[in-house]
């Protein structure tokens, strides 16, 4: 019999084995990051700006439906990020420049609400170097190339004001990759004079003017009732938990009110938006949205954090309830975007056509953002 020598042994042993670990080893695809969309959004407080922060308040929800058409290139929805400032307000810190951060970058579309509603005027310098700059310098902006990170800053008087100059702002900017837009509160040829029309010293921006004290018009339709009586419904939809619960659920509701109290269009484009689930979700309160981003969700809660309603359930009864939550919720959010879509179209045949002409901030954002997603291979549907 021939002899097999030792090292021929262990080599064919090896290869052995090396063929079983490579049968063994999965091939896994490297997860590909979601694309952002992150605003800033940074308003002049001064005493003449009542009209632009009304203005604010409703372009919000127009703005949140805009942006909740985005698709990336790969036909996947771009995370939604928006964080708000004020400058100009004398009662706010002289050495931060009268520039006050309102809100970091969120996800929570009633806090933004909530927030925005809270603003008023006050007089003082407006420092636009100084917000831009520090909003670039705070804001924990994604690194990202492929993400469109945008500021709108809005307000009047002139550009230049303020020790720290937009110079140093818009450098910091390009470094950052961040689009800064100028939205001037008043006559297009003042602006100009004014400085606003940045050009190409603060990147690919843009520069339009509005006007700050036109307002809303509310249209009247034949479907604003039932939207509304849905709306209620999608509010019954929501299960809260956590210590903040109770606050949370009727913040909903609140949130709901004060936009109606602003104009009815803001309200009715408020629910618009909350029958996106794309991007209104409160993961952070709502069994529901916690449950549609982890599926293991209910079975990590302490039960000490759920509703007095669930405590004494079983993890499968609790999560049939969800379950069943979810699939009314989403019957009714189908049922509001055809209220809506019918809305849409009974608003473009009642509306004379000049009227449509007037540039507010809700057009003036939504034309600009149409356009500049586009450099991110990101088209509005």
């Amino acid at each position: 019999m021939q002899k097999i020598s030792k090292p021929l042994i262990a080599c064919s042993l090896l290869i052995v084995l090396a063929g079983f670990k490579a049968d063994k080893t999965k091939i896994t695809t490297p997860k590909i990051a979601q694309q952002k969309i992150q605003v800033a959004i940074l308003l002049d407080v001064s005493s003449s700006m009542d009209g632009l922060i009304d203005q604010a308040k409703a372009q919000l929800w127009n703005m949140v439906n805009t942006l909740g058409k985005v698709q990336c290139s790969n036909s996947a929805t771009p995370q939604i990020e928006i964080a708000l400032y004020e400058y100009g307000r004398s009662s706010n810190s002289v050495k931060d420049g009268y520039v006050k951060r309102i809100n970091d970058f969120t996800t929570s579309l009633d806090s933004l609400s909530q927030n925005l509603f809270s603003l008023h005027t006050n007089g003082g310098d407006e420092y636009c170097g100084q917000v831009i700059y520090t909003s670039l310098q705070q804001l924990k902006w994604d690194e990202g190339a492929d993400n469109y990170k945008v500021v709108f800053i809005a307000g009047n008087e002139d550009f230049l004001q303020g020790k720290l100059h937009y110079i140093t702002a818009c450098n910091l900017a390009k470094q950052k990759g961040v689009i800064v837009n100028t939205i001037y509160c008043g006559d297009k040829q003042t602006g100009i004079a004014e400085h606003w029309n940045l050009q190409s010293e603060c990147g690919t921006g843009t520069f339009t003017n509005i006007d700050a004290n036109a307002k809303t018009e509310d249209i009247p339709t034949p479907y604003d009732s039932a939207i509304y009586s849905y709306n209620f419904k999608l509010n019954g939809t929501f299960v809260a938990y956590g210590a903040n619960a109770s606050y949370n659920y009727s913040n909903v509701a609140r949130q709901d009110e004060l936009n109606v109290s602003n104009s009815k269009a803001a309200g009715i484009k408020r629910i618009k938006s909350k029958a996106n689930a794309k991007v209104y979700k409160n993961s952070t309160w709502d069994l529901v949205d916690a449950k549609s981003d982890d599926k293991e969700f209910v079975k990590k809660i302490d039960k000490k954090q759920l509703p007095d309603s669930l405590k004494n359930k079983t993890t499968a009864e609790i999560e049939k309830i969800i379950d069943d939550k979810q699939k009314e919720r989403a019957a009714i959010q189908q049922k509001i975007v055809e209220l809506n879509k019918q809305r849409d179209e009974y608003i473009v045949k009642n509306t004379i056509k000049n009227a449509a002409n007037t540039q507010t901030l809700e057009t003036e954002i939504e034309k600009i953002i149409k356009t500049q997603v586009q450099k991110f291979k990101m088209t509005v549907q």
